[in-house]
């Protein structure tokens, strides 16, 4: 390794200490603003809370042992949500590439659904399914789904035809063809279409726990907002941001480890 790369690498590992020290300012920044403007009589606390008073509120619900039931909930629906979704989503992409006319026949059904506000099908899947966990995973399916499938078909699509040409010259069969050149150039798009699922599980299932549930942090952000409890609401949001921050980050991990 020469001196030039080493400062290269130096450059690179400053420059990235300083968006993440830019990135923890911001956040204790906005924190702080909240709860001064709480102190200060900027805003309502009782509408807008402050972070000493969501705090108090999470320190509350650990000693009653309720948060962890309301988080386990949640979480659990949201990654069954995530990972049934991504996985019917790609498994569907690969069925759409590998017989382009039934993905004639169903592209303009795969536009409306994708444009279909999923929770619209919240009572219909009640009824259907019953009201519990299942319609709420189900609804966090369906909300990943179609998105998955959108964005990995277009990474597939987007494969040169010349250098599947190539393949079919050298023999290749349609499933080297895919192994070999669509799937890993339609890797990154399979990333970007695990990083939106990630957020639109997360809504799908909040959605689900808005319409039917009796545990999660949904059911929190409802009962709270019902008994005027504006603190029970607030605390639940920032636990939700702090759980689909991580959930991200891990997702960023297996970015990096699949493109390595």
């Amino acid at each position: 390794m020469n001196d030039a790369y080493r400062q290269y690498l130096k450059r690179q590992k400053r420059a990235h200490r300083r968006v993440r020290a830019a990135q923890v300012g911001v956040l204790v920044g906005f924190f702080g603003l909240w709860e001064l403007g709480a102190a200060l009589g900027w805003f309502d606390p009782f509408i807008l809370s402050s972070p000493s008073r969501v705090w108090a509120t999470v320190v509350r619900l650990c000693a009653s042992h309720d948060l962890w039931l309301h988080v386990g909930t949640t979480l659990l629906e949201t990654v069954l949500g995530f990972v049934f979704g991504t996985l019917l989503g790609t498994l569907l992409a690969v069925l759409l590439w590998w017989l382009p006319a039934l993905n004639r026949v169903l592209d303009p059904y795969l536009v409306v659904l994708n444009a279909l506000p999923k929770i619209a099908l919240g009572p219909v899947l009640i009824v259907w399914i019953g009201a519990g966990m299942a319609s709420i995973v189900v609804m966090g399916i369906l909300v990943s789904l179609v998105v998955t499938t959108v964005t990995v078909l277009n990474g597939f699509l987007t494969t040169t035809d010349d250098k599947q040409l190539l393949m079919k010259t050298l023999g290749a069969s349609k499933l080297q063809i895919f192994t070999k050149i669509v799937l890993p150039a339609g890797l990154k798009d399979l990333i970007a279409a695990l990083k939106i699922s990630v957020g639109m599980s997360w809504v799908g299932v909040i959605v689900g726990e808005y319409l039917v549930s009796k545990a999660g942090l949904g059911y929190l952000i409802v009962y709270g907002g019902q008994v005027f409890k504006l603190d029970l609401v607030m605390a639940s949001v920032v636990i939700l941001c702090v759980l689909a921050a991580l959930m991200y980050e891990a997702v960023a991990l297996l970015e990096k480890r699949l493109t390595r």
